[in-house]
């Protein structure tokens, strides 16, 4: 989380723990503290690509999915026309949201680390 964006997870955790200072906290705490932050939390929001509050964003694809099923009625619906907007696609963040460095298991941590720490040669 403090790779994805720092500044975002530190309003969370003041918004909802009045803590103004995490790395005064040991790292296992603040660990727990992050994963109770709500999924409209700033972070979350951002892990999961959204601009908007998850609710807001599920009534959008519900109002989504009436619009189309709505058009598909219609004669344009029928020849593939004038398909209407998604209200959930302009809630979407345009950002990408980066790869903080996930790994499937133990051996590919673990194949990784050894990329990451293999010894220079000499003469490098």
């Amino acid at each position: 989380m403090v790779a994805l964006d720092e500044d975002a997870l530190i309003c969370d955790l003041a918004e909802t723990y009045g803590i103004y200072n995490y790395r005064a906290l040991p790292l296992r705490t603040v660990a727990t503290l992050c994963i109770g932050l709500s999924v409209n939390s700033r972070i979350r929001m951002r892990q999961a690509g959204l601009e908007t509050s998850f609710d807001t964003y599920l009534l959008a694809q519900a109002v989504d999915v009436l619009n189309v099923l709505c058009w598909m009625k219609t004669k344009d619906g029928e020849k593939g026309r004038n398909r209407p907007f998604m209200i959930s696609d302009k809630l979407k963040s345009k950002k990408p949201v980066e790869d903080t460095g996930r790994f499937a298991d133990a051996d590919d941590f673990e194949a990784f680390r050894a990329r990451f720490f293999k010894p220079e040669k000499e003469g490098e």
